[in-house]
């Protein structure tokens, strides 16, 4: 009898094993799905990290383009404030500076004349380019009004050349402050 009662104790300790078995699979693969979930949770959270990164990457490349462009702005600005004090002194130039700028010397080459008629119309043909280029006025003026008139037209030329060089200037700085 007393081996009935053990067999009876060693299949009621088996049934509770049993049990426990079943009890601790459920809690295992409960854990297992948890652990795959972290695996994947970790994934995400690398490739997270990494995007991170390139952005923050991205952003400082774009503050530093940022304070390209800014000390091109602040550059511009100086030369724009240059620029505009050199054509505001531009037309007082030519007056505080008795010198005159250097003007094209018109050469005409004249072929021996024929006859009274070609020198005539020769003559008229050098006047007529003198007054084109502006070199000289049909009429010989003066010494001392055409030293006014060179002066006058040296200041009028300065200051064309000055609106020409800002007018090129301003291009230069639009095309390089929009290409960036």
């Amino acid at each position: 009898m007393t081996g009935i009662i053990l067999d009876g104790v060693l299949m009621l300790l088996l049934l509770a094993a049993l049990g426990y078995g079943v009890r601790l699979e459920k809690k295992l693969s409960a854990l297992r799905t948890g652990q795959q979930a972290f695996a994947t949770a970790v994934t995400e959270l690398n490739a997270a990290a990494g995007r991170a990164e390139a952005a923050l990457a991205s952003l400082r490349a774009s503050g530093q383009e940022t304070d390209l462009l800014h000390d091109r702005i602040v550059k511009a600005r100086e030369v724009k404030a240059q620029l505009e004090a050199l054509i505001a002194r531009a037309p007082d130039a030519p007056r505080s500076a008795p010198q005159e700028a250097p003007r094209p010397v018109l050469v005409v080459a004249r072929a021996p004349l024929v006859n009274a008629v070609d020198d005539e119309r020769a003559l008229r043909m050098a006047a007529l380019a003198e007054r084109i280029q502006g070199l000289a006025p049909a009429t010989r003026a003066p010494a001392p009004v055409a030293a006014i008139l060179g002066a006058l037209t040296a200041g009028r030329a300065a200051n064309q050349a000055a609106k020409q060089s800002l007018n090129q200037t301003r291009r230069t700085l639009d095309e390089d402050l929009f290409a960036a």
